[in-house]
C-alpha cells in the first residue's frame, strides 16, 4: 500500500485531522490529481482555519486549476492566518503567490492576443 492509500486508510478508520487531509492533499497535487487536492484541502481549513500551510496549498491548487479569484482569496486569508500566527515565512511566500495571480489577471486573458 503506497502512502496515498495509506493516508486514505487513515480518514477511513476515523482519524481524521486537518494534518492528514494537508498531507492527502499535497499527495494528490503531486500527482497532478488537482480535484482530489482539493476536496482534501478544503477539509483541513475547515478542521484547522488556523492551518497557514494548508491554506497556502489551497491557493497553489484553486491557481492550478484556473480558478484565479478563489486562489487570491486563498492566499488572503492564508496571509490573515499566517501573520496572525507569527508565521512570517508562510505570509511571505503567499504574499509573492498572490501577486503573481494579481499581475496575471491585470495582464487579462488576451494578453498574448495584441494586434
Amino acid at each position: 500500500m503506497g502512502m496515498t492509500e495509506n493516508l486514505e486508510a487513515l480518514i477511513a478508520s476515523g482519524r481524521d485531522g486537518a494534518t492528514v487531509r494537508f498531507a492527502l492533499a499535497s499527495r494528490y497535487a503531486a500527482e497532478g490529481r488537482l480535484d482530489r487536492a482539493l476536496e482534501h484541502v478544503q477539509v483541513a481549513v475547515t478542521q484547522d482555519p488556523d492551518y497557514s500551510a494548508a491554506w497556502k496549498l489551497l491557493g497553489q491548487v484553486l491557481g492550478d486549476s484556473g480558478r484565479e479569484r478563489e486562489a487570491a482569496e486563498a492566499y488572503r486569508r492564508g496571509i490573515e492566518v499566517a501573520e496572525r500566527r507569527g508565521d512570517q515565512q508562510a505570509a511571505k511566500e503567499m504574499r509573492v503567490f498572490l501577486k503573481r495571480l494579481e499581475r496575471a489577471s491585470a495582464a487579462g486573458p488576451d494578453r498574448d492576443n495584441k494586434n
